[in-house]
Parts: C-alpha cells; structure tokens; sequence
C-alpha cells in the first residue's frame, strides 16, 4: 500500500446508462482486487513486518509538541491491549463500547479489540445517558471505555438496565495501559490465533446511526466493507495518499471517530501508512494551535469548519480595513478555480496570464493566510456530511486547497461518491467510488450498490443482522441527480420534501445549505409542508454577529432588541434573496423569524453529526412558526 505515484494513473471513466435520454445508472469499476482473506488487524502487524520504522501516528505531548509512533511500536501497544482485553474474559464476538472524543486510545482501542476478535461500537461522547443507555442495551455490549470518569459515572444509575455490561474502563485514568498489563501472561500466539480466524465477512462495528427521526439502528459492517472503502479510496485519490512531494502525506483528525467518515480516514491512513494525529478539542483555539503545530498536509472536514475559515478570513480583513481586497481576492480565487476545472474537463485553456497574475498578487495577502490558519502545509482536504457548493469549493482550489467532495452514509462505510483527482467537477459530489454503482429511482431516490455497503442492521431481536438490500441495492433517502457525464448532484432528502398547501414540492436543502454558509447565520430550517408558502427560521452565529456588532457599533444593544434590528434583518433579508435564486418563485422562502437561540446537540435540534431534528425543532418552536403565518390570516 505504500507504493508511490511519479505521474498520474489513469483515469478509469465511468459506465452511464440512459433512460429516455436520462442518465439513470453509473458505474465505476473498481481499482484494487476484493481483498478474500485477512482483517483489518492485520493492518497494524503488516505495517510493523513491512516498514518498522515509518511513523504512522503522532501523538500530542503535554507541552503541546507531538511525538512519532512507529509501525512496530504501534503494533506492539495494539498486542498488548488485545492481550488484555482477553485476560479480562472477552471472548471473539463479543462487542465494546467506546466512547470518547478524537483520541489516540481511540484508534489502538480500536485496533486492538479487533485483533482480539471483538466487534467495537462507537458512542458519541455528547450522547445523553437515555442514547448511550440504548445503544449498550441494543448492541449487547459487554464492555464500555469512556474518556473520562464523568462519562462514566452518568451512566452509573443506568447499569442495572445494561446487564450484558461486565467491564468499564477509563481513558483518563490509564485503563488502556492497565488492559496492556493484565495481559502479559496471555501468549502472543492467543492473537495471532484470533486474528487468524477473521475473515472480510466478518463483523468489525456496528455504527448507530444519528437517529434525525427515531431510536438510532446499528448498522453492522464488515472488515470486507472496509477494505472495499478505503483501499479504493487510497487509490483513486493518489495525491492525498501517494503523489510524491516534498511532505511527507500526514493528517490531523479532529472529526469524530464514532462518525463513519472520521473512521474510515483512520483506518485509510492506517492501511497506507499515512501518519495520523488526534485533536479531541473542536473549540477554535485549540483547534487552531493544534494544525498550527502538527501541520498537516491534507484535512478532513465538514462544509461548516470550511464556511468557519473563509468567514473568519474576512471578518478579519474587515477589522483591518480590508474588506473589500477580501472580496476581490476571493472573486479572483474562484474564477482561477473554474479556470482550473475547465482545463481539466478540456472546456478552456486554464487561467490565463492576467488571472494568474492576480492571483500571484493576492496569495501572500489572502490566500497564504487561509493556508496558513489551516497549519500552513494543506493543499487538500476531504470534505463531506453535506454539499459544500460551487462557490466554496472554487475558492479554496483558486487558494491552492484542492477539495475533495464526497457522499455517502454509515450504511456505505462512508464514501459512495467523490471528486475524481483529474476531473473535478465543482458543486457535484464526484462519480461513484470506484466498485461502485449509482442509480437514480423513478421518484429520484439514490440507490447504491458495491462492496463497501453494508451487511444490514442491526436486531437482537430477530437472532443479529436483518440485511437491508435484499435487490442488492441500499436506498438511501436521499434524492439526487446524475448529469450527461456521470456526477452526482444530492439535491434534498425524500422524507424532507415539502409540499405546500398549493402543491408544490420543495426541497429545504439547498436553501438550507446557501443560508448557513453566511457569516451572520449558524443555522436555517426551511418551512412550508401543507403551508400557503414557504418560511425559514434562521439562528445566529455568535462569532459572526460579534464581529459585526463591533464593526457597527452595536455593543451597547440589548440582545433581545438585536433580533429586531433593521439594519441586521436587512442583511438577512439580501441573504434569503440570494438564496431564493436557487429555487422557482412558489419555492423561495417568503417570510423568516430569527430565534433568540441557535439549534444546539445539547438542547435535541441537533444530531451528533450536526444534522436538524425537524420534529423537535418544529416542537420547540411553534409559536415562532404560527406567528410566520398568521400575518396572513
């Protein structure tokens, strides 16, 4: 897996079908063989065998720094843990709970459940008692690590309801390195003999999904699954994982490991020896201190901490009287980045002299500086969870980041779709990963096919896994569309379409997803189901209205008053008008009420993976929506 590209490998097209002129089917083979034996604990002993030196991780020291793991080094915490997990009694099969934040006990935890034949199953360390409760009870597990004692001792009053739970361990209190020392009289050979026995149909995790409208489902994927991922993955994007230059290919995670898609990147850099680092803190800050000191070449993110970096960029541009070099600059990056992608598509000749020239000039100014605030040596990022859009993602390839979109949910071990290296398509979420079918149903759900879609869900009740595509298709809920060449373009979710007393469908995504990239707004839910026309309700971002509080002299307003504000509610209004450019007239947002409070995990709006509980929402808020439409009555 460690082999390096001196050129670019050949671009595998697509296979299209049309109906009636219609593209409806796309294929995209695969790259790499169906791996037909071995696990993903293999990983950590292949890496040791073949490269024991390399570093493949990095963690953070007290003092801020960062200190390497090496392959052999990492194989040999990975030994000792899984010989402590089977001093303890477990026993292949069984399942383990961790929850905790984007740490590196996660991934040898991890690792070393899995060469100790275990299944592991992911908790968000913000889950409350009542869904970490369930999940345990659901999943069966028989052990829990948690991060710290608190997580720990929340859950004390619940144990009685969890009686297959036998075993906690804590983080903070040095249970991992316990677990390696209760296991030093367990032969080596106790491991190798379980790992031996897995085989890529075997279960490796089950991951609950959000639960946006019920109890959260386990979804149960396989070691197979994963391979069928991440090694075509590694392989399609080459200049993340393999193109040679200067920097060695490393990333720091600060996403979450109990989130498919941070799961998958750690187990990607893994299997290519692409060295990882953990940052569990997401606050600003620390955050920001953590990139400027690990300094990776490639990131994994969602739109919002892409929206986040280009928002504080020109808020502080703003502070220094340079709003409107921002805007220029900004214009400049996003033509260079169309310019760009037409070159690639053969559509034009690539930026010309004079675009060039621009950007040279605005790269120390501007661009370097959003490079720089993302650790200075970035120049990709993967990004997904939703649509990051056009504009996004043509400013970041004009700034020298190139992003790589992609979609797919827990049931498709993340990624069903991304960017092709060589031939992006901007505002699109790329072709099929490659051993990946798309289809687009007759109502226009996206149906998906390949190797790395999941087993089925998870029912203790009915004796383990109920699989989920007996056609051999996954329908995912989502809708979407294909165009002439084969890229995907996800346009709403079908249980989210809303239909207005009038009879047309609207889909809240898109104006969703166009609102929340402004700098003033942290989150929107579009209004309208068997309703005359459609609302929004719009939340504040704090950082953004700060900003704009001290950029207008509004320091001394109430904030109950600011709600009321006509020169805020005019920028608000000049966004919904942008935004209702997306959509026909029957469809654009015609009234939006700003709430006092933004949508928060804490509160049930949002789910773990930041996704809007609409019927909560809709709960919480009532009277804000009935006062949207009585001004008609």
């Amino acid at each position: 897996m460690s082999s390096l590209y001196a050129s670019e490998p050949p671009l595998t097209e697509p296979e299209i079908r049309r109906l009636d002129g219609v593209v409806r089917e796309v294929a995209v083979p695969p790259i790499v063989g169906q791996v037909t034996h071995g696990s993903l604990a293999d990983i950590p002993f292949d890496n040791a065998e073949i490269a024991p030196a390399e570093a493949v991780l990095s963690r953070k020291t007290p003092d801020g720094g960062w200190t390497d793991v090496t392959a052999a080094e990492f194989a040999a915490q990975v030994l000792a843990v899984a010989k402590g997990l089977i001093a303890e009694g477990l026993v292949p099969g069984d399942r383990i709970a961790i929850m905790s934040r984007t740490t590196y006990e996660w991934t040898l935890l991890d690792f070393a459940a899995w060469a100790a034949g275990l299944v592991t199953v992911p908790v968000y360390p913000t889950s409350s008692v009542f869904q970490t409760r369930w999940i345990l009870q659901d999943s069966g597990a028989v052990a829990l690590a948690t991060e710290s004692a608190s997580q720990a001792a929340a859950l004390g009053p619940e144990l009685d309801r969890i009686p297959d739970l036998r075993h906690m361990w804590v983080f903070e209190k040095g249970h991992v390195e316990r677990l390696a020392e209760l296991g030093q009289n367990v032969p080596d050979q106790e491991v190798a003999v379980r790992r031996g026995v897995l085989g890529p149909d075997t279960l490796a995790t089950l991951i609950y999904t959000s639960g946006t409208t019920g109890r959260p489902k386990g979804c149960a994927i396989t070691h197979g699954n994963f391979f069928a991922e991440i090694d075509n993955a590694v392989e399609l994007l080459y200049p993340i994982f393999k193109a040679k230059t200067t920097d060695a290919a490393s990333t720091l995670l600060f996403l979450p490991l109990s989130h498919v898609f941070g799961r998958m990147v750690a187990v990607a850099c893994l299997r290519a020896r692409v060295k990882l680092g953990h940052a569990p803190s997401l606050g600003t800050q620390d955050l920001l201190a953590d990139l400027a000191s690990f300094k990776p070449t490639f990131l994994l993110a969602i739109p919002y901490v892409l929206e986040k970096v280009f928002n504080t960029g020109r808020a502080t541009a703003e502070k220094m009287g340079r709003a409107s070099s921002f805007d220029r600059a900004a214009g400049i990056a996003q033509r260079y980045g169309e310019a760009l992608e037409a070159r690639q598509h053969g559509t034009g000749p690539g930026p010309s002299r004079s675009l060039r020239a621009a950007r040279a000039l605005y790269d120390p100014l501007v661009y370097r500086r959003i490079r720089n605030a993302l650790g200075g040596r970035v120049r990709y990022a993967i990004c997904g969870g939703s649509p990051l859009g056009r504009r996004l993602a043509s400013f970041y390839a004009g700034a020298g980041i190139e992003i790589y979109e992609g979609y797919g949910l827990t049931e498709t071990t993340a990624a069903a779709t991304v960017t092709p290296p060589q031939k992006p398509r901007l505002g699109t979420v790329g072709w099929p990963l490659p051993g990946t079918r798309v289809r687009i149903a007759a109502d226009g759900e996206v149906l998906l096919s390949g190797g790395q879609v999941f087993r089925g869900y998870w029912d203790p009740g009915a004796g383990g896994v109920v699989p989920a595509t007996p056609d051999g298709w996954f329908a995912t809920g989502d809708l979407g569309e294909l165009d002439d060449d084969g890229y995907l373009t996800i346009t709403g979710r079908k249980k989210e379409i809303l239909i207005t007393a009038g009879g047309k469908n609207v889909a809240p995504a898109p104006l969703e997803n166009w609102l929340r990239s402004h700098p003033l707004i942290a989150q929107c839910m579009v209004l309208g189901d068997r309703r005359p026309y459609v609302t929004a309700l719009i939340t504040l971002d704090p950082e953004g209205i700060t900003h704009w509080r001290h950029m207008n002299g509004k320091h001394s307003v109430p904030p109950e008053l600011l709600l009321d504000d006509p020169e805020l509610l005019a920028i608000l209004q000049r966004a919904v008008d942008e935004a209702n450019k997306l959509v026909s007239r029957p469809e654009s947002i015609r009234r939006f009420a700003v709430l006092p409070v933004d949508f928060t995990e804490e509160a049930g709006h949002l789910t773990p993976s930041m996704k809007l509980k609409r019927e909560a929402v809709a709960r919480d808020f009532a009277r804000q929506i009935e006062a949207l439409y009585a001004m008609e009555k």
